[in-house]
């Protein structure tokens, strides 16, 4: 490695004196280091040329930023979690010393995850979780559903969440959708409370196009992995599809780690 960048999360005064304690130990091998705000995307955007890896400070929340800083270059991810939760980190704060060391020597593995693409019009949208039609108010809203041009239904319900494998144990799966392996390239299509329309969801190919059009309410919005929203209009269309880009995670846990986490974060042990 030539230059790794330590992302992390900002406001948060443990997250940067870690920040600098992991640079400080990168530098250390003679490799060059930048910090950043993991919540910047546009100025991480600006430096992430020439980027071997970035260590990424946080919860789940800093490491989709990173995703979609990154996914486009094709730089791995080493995520440290501050808190309990965390899917797609790695290692909690206190092993993230001994943890980055043992990455500098080499040792880890290359996970790659599914990222969808949703457009409105010009606009596109990158994510690692999930997009979401969704009303701001408190009320229901009319959602159109088609896949590749093809009618299926029309929800009347809170929302819809379209999520990859990663965003499947997140918003979808409180919506009562299915938890797929995060290896898995097809996208789920899980209405939010559904009202009218199918109340189960949809599990399809990677390699269809999803259209969701609202239908005769204002104050809907589409969101990003729940950090960027962009209003809709009656009538608007979301196309979402499989992006071309993936996002990669260096993971030094054992490949079946999934099902271990699985265990910790939703088994119900308390740990």
């Amino acid at each position: 490695m030539n230059r790794v960048a330590v992302l992390y999360r900002p406001h948060v005064d443990r997250a940067l004196q870690l920040a600098t304690r992991l640079s400080d130990v990168i530098s250390s091998r003679g490799i060059e280091t930048w910090l950043g705000s993991a919540w910047d995307d546009d100025a991480a955007l600006a430096s992430m040329g020439g980027t071997d890896l970035v260590v990424g400070i946080g919860g789940d929340g800093s490491i989709l930023h990173c995703a979609r800083v990154t996914a486009p270059f094709g730089t791995p991810i080493f995520g440290v979690k501050l808190g309990q939760l965390g899917f797609i980190t790695e290692v909690g704060e206190d092993g993230a010393v001994e943890a980055v060391s043992r990455v500098l020597n080499g040792e880890g593995w290359i996970e790659e995850r599914t990222m969808l693409c949703a457009r409105v019009g010009h606009d596109a949208y990158l994510g690692l979780n999930d997009a979401v039609v969704r009303c701001t108010a408190v009320r229901l809203v009319a959602v159109e559903l088609e896949v590749d041009g093809a009618p299926v239904t029309t929800y009347r319900a809170d929302g819809v969440v379209v999520a990859t494998a990663t965003g499947s144990t997140g918003y979808s799966l409180a919506a009562g959708g299915p938890v797929l392996l995060p290896e898995e390239e097809a996208l789920v299509v899980q209405p939010i409370s559904s009202h009218l329309g199918l109340s189960h969801a949809l599990v399809l190919p990677p390699a269809v196009t999803i259209g969701l059009r609202v239908n005769g309410r204002d104050g809907v919005v589409l969101s990003i992995d729940g950090q960027t929203d962009r209003p809709l209009s009656s009538g608007e269309q979301v196309l979402v599809s499989r992006s071309e880009y993936r996002a990669r995670f260096l993971r030094l846990r054992p490949n079946n780690y999934f099902y271990q986490s699985l265990h910790e974060k939703l088994g119900g042990n308390g740990k």
